[in-house]
């Protein structure tokens, strides 16, 4: 008990635990709009573009969570709303248009970070690093995260019959497109309140790994987000937990912690799993073969 017990004994793994839970949740819960919308390679471009708004940011406030929020809002907006123009003013598609500039802002933030004075390193951006959670920080997940939950609760009918039947929501007089908008811009809040525990690069997987492993053990849509939030929230605890007994940095703890349930529910799912599946393939080859057997 020791393992899961002495940990908390610190005051800055306890503030850590409280962060992850609601970290993990929001996105776990978010996740399952995203792996709906089939929209896990947007959210990873917006996820890259938030570098250079947080190094923008960091150069004129310094660490000032509030600042750091807006720019790195800013900037995603600005790389979204972009792509979106440039799509709709040459041939290329909106997915090319926004690769080409979430890596633009990416490689323009490293090279910002160079000029912002603050006591931070560019891993604590690109990785994360929640031991490090200030009481402000955790008000903001917090809040952040409240929000979002809130939102995508309040409008889950339409939300839901947006994802799913798109012209039947337009004939109801659903505004789509507001939508999608909104779902993308709750995306990126969530990605901005995650920051401080799995960075830039490893957001992507706090969202995308719960959700996806649910959807390969539930068909029921109304329970995935909440059952993506929990899973979320259990494995960001557990991978702070392995950080902390490894002195693996927080982010891929919990990410690789993630990952490992995913990769577990894609063999051992008892619908969709790789060796279930396999297993009721034979079992009833075997079968046909029996039957037919003269």
């Amino acid at each position: 008990m020791s393992f899961f017990v002495e940990p908390f004994d610190h005051e800055f793994m306890r503030r850590a635990l409280l962060a992850c839970v609601m970290i993990g949740f929001t996105n776990g819960f978010l996740g399952a709009y995203v792996v709906l919308r089939r929209m896990a390679l947007i959210a990873d471009a917006l996820s890259h573009s938030l570098l250079p708004g947080l190094a923008v940011a960091a150069i004129f406030v310094g660490l000032n969570p509030a600042g750091l929020l807006i720019g790195g809002l800013v900037a995603t907006l600005m790389v979204a709303l972009g792509g979106h123009f440039l799509s709709g003013a040459s041939r290329l598609k909106e997915d090319t248009t926004i690769a080409c500039l979430y890596i633009t802002a990416f490689a323009v933030g490293i090279a910002l970070m160079k000029f912002a004075r603050v006591p931070v390193s560019l891993d604590h951006f690109l990785f994360g690093n929640i031991l490090g959670l200030a009481d402000s920080d955790l008000w903001i997940c917090y809040g952040v995260g409240g929000c979002v939950i809130f939102l995508l609760t309040l409008f889950a009918r339409p939300l839901q019959l947006a994802l799913f039947e798109a012209s039947v929501a337009r004939s109801q007089g659903v505004p789509v497109g507001v939508i999608m908008a909104g779902l993308v811009a709750l995306v990126v809040l969530a990605m901005l309140a995650s920051l401080q525990a799995v960075g830039v690069l490893l957001s992507l997987g706090l969202m995308v790994l719960p959700a996806a492993t649910v959807y390969l053990i539930s068909d029921n849509y109304g329970r995935l987000p909440w059952m993506g939030g929990v899973l979320g929230a259990a494995g960001a605890a557990v991978g702070l937990l392995v950080s902390y007994q490894t002195d693996i940095p927080s982010g891929p703890a919990i990410v690789m912690t993630l990952g490992v349930v995913f990769l577990l529910a894609c063999l051992l799912s008892p619908r969709y799993g790789i060796l279930n599946r396999r297993f009721r393939k034979s079992h009833f080859h075997e079968e046909s073969l029996k039957r037919w057997k003269p």
